[in-house]
């Protein structure tokens, strides 16, 4: 299925000279452009970049986080963005025309974003108006393309991030009867459940198969429309997980993103969002033992972080996210030396309606919480 290009591009490969470079020279050289440049450079970095990474950031955060400092940020004239490439869209929509965002490795995409395309979408949302009528409100995660940020903003709709996805589908069942919420089915159930509905009161969108998988219920008690998409990283915690360590390790708490499965979620101790789960690291106890369910660049920098306490991945085969890694320090450092040539690579653009309406659903949900 051919996608719809929503934004331009300047983009380029890197040579290879830089994957050659002594890592102290890399960082000597961020730096050094870091200096050169002051103000005019800002380098927001999502917490589950590399350590090599994450360093140079000028703010670390979540979603939430980052897209509160983009749309705060008025004085840099490059954002180079350390992140996946939604959330690079998300900054060039918040940021000011005269600023320019970039992204140092197109290929740092988002898998769950990438399983609800607009024309998917669109279709979708005849499909259950059909069936629903007029009683529908869509909500998008953030980690979504600015196309469906964008569908959502012209139907109603608004943002969320896991850090406050109770508090918006407490908004928008204010508004509507019914919630389509995309893409990752998982936050979608986790907090509708926390929130009392039931599991009977929740279908799931087939968007390759275009039609609903209806619970026991009938169709008319469905209240959340969960689009069949999902984190890659956080499905890999499993129950099988859990049940292991509560067989061996019972003093270990067990600390999970609600990106995981709703089994996964209801087994731990506790859930919540990258930033729940720092604050809960931080305010532990000293010698207390955890085993988180998130990306493993950010288990392995709580553990380090932490030498007080027992910190471990819930899944002890766990990998870091394969596409937020492609942003490593050669990446990082062509980018910037092609912001000192002046010729930046790997710009984000969003066009401008598509701009617009992402930004009018990105704002209902800063207005709310």
């Amino acid at each position: 299925m051919a996608r719809i290009n929503l934004f331009e591009k300047v983009e380029g490969t890197i040579p290879e000279k830089y994957k050659y470079r002594p890592v102290e020279e890399l960082a000597a050289r961020v730096r050094e452009i870091k200096a050169q440049l002051g103000n005019r450079l800002f380098i927001p970095g999502h917490h589950y970049q590399k350590n090599e990474v994450i360093q140079f950031a000028d703010a670390a955060g979540d979603s939430l986080q980052l897209a509160q400092i983009s749309a705060e940020n008025r004085e840099a004239d490059y954002i180079v963005f350390c992140g996946v490439h939604f959330m690079a869209e998300t900054a060039d929509i918040l940021t000011g025309d005269n600023q320019t965002v970039v992204l140092p490795d197109m290929r740092a995409g988002c898998s769950m974003a990438d399983m609800a395309d607009i024309e998917q979408t669109e279709r979708a949302w005849i499909a259950l108006q059909e069936e629903f009528g007029d009683t529908m409100i869509p909500l998008t995660y953030v980690n979504s393309t600015a196309a469906i940020k964008a569908f959502v903003g012209r139907n109603g709709g608004a943002t969320v991030t896991s850090s406050n996805a109770r508090k918006m589908l407490e908004w928008a069942f204010q508004q509507k009867k019914r919630i389509l919420f995309l893409p990752d089915q998982h936050l979608g159930r986790n907090t509708a459940f926390d929130l009392g509905v039931e599991l009977s009161e929740m279908g799931l969108w087939n968007p390759l198969k275009e039609e609903m998988e209806y619970p026991d219920g009938k169709a008319d008690d469905i209240k959340m429309i969960l689009w069949k998409g999902h984190c890659s990283v956080h499905e890999n915690f499993r129950l099988e997980h859990i049940e292991q360590l509560r067989d061996t390790e019972q003093n270990r708490k067990i600390l999970v993103h609600p990106e995981c499965s709703y089994e996964v979620v209801q087994a731990s101790d506790l859930n919540g969002s990258t930033k729940y789960i720092i604050d809960v690291i931080k305010a532990a106890e000293p010698g207390s033992k955890w085993a988180v369910g998130t990306e493993m660049n950010l288990v392995q920098r709580l553990a380090s972080q932490h030498p007080d306490k027992d910190i471990i991945s819930l899944n002890p085969e766990m990998c870091p996210c394969l596409t937020m890694n492609r942003i490593d320090l050669p990446h990082l450092v062509w980018s910037l030396e092609r912001i000192i040539k002046g010729e930046p690579v790997n710009v984000i653009k969003v066009n401008k309606q598509t701009a617009s309406d992402a930004k009018t659903a990105i704002e209902r949900m800063f207005a709310f919480v």
